[in-house]
């Protein structure tokens, strides 16, 4: 396995890691909306929705893979009220389409209004 790890998306607030290659995929731990630079997170589901991408753009770099890349996503959201508002700013990074799950929770970490977890396929490896 290897941990993959990056100061571009936000530090783990837990006792876990960024991700981990092994056979083949790419596992990521869930990215909330926090801003990296400045360790908060912005206001609204959009925004907040926007930061995630983000997030897991640079854990996808760091990783050295893209978005195409991306073979399933789960989904958190705080209030299923913001699912059509979720899904305007997640479909301009997710334009491959890879599987997915969505749901409602109960609580994010840090009152977090989303959260976005993906597994990679590591192509040419």
């Amino acid at each position: 396995m290897k941990l993959i790890h990056t100061e571009k998306a936000p530090a783990a607030i837990g006792p876990y890691s960024q991700g981990f290659k092994t056979n083949g995929l790419t596992f990521f731990s869930g990215q909330i909306a926090i801003d990296p630079a400045t360790g908060e997170m912005p206001e609204g589901i959009e925004a907040q929705t926007e930061q995630a991408c983000l997030n897991v753009k640079a854990l996808l770099d760091a990783a050295g893979l893209g978005f195409e890349d991306v073979v399933k996503t789960t989904c958190f959201i705080a209030d299923m009220a913001d699912f059509a508002a979720f899904n305007k700013v997640y479909e301009k990074y997710f334009v491959s389409k890879p599987a997915r799950s969505c749901v409602a929770v109960k609580q994010l970490p840090k009152n977090g209004l989303c959260e976005i977890e993906v597994i990679a396929e590591n192509r040419g490896e």
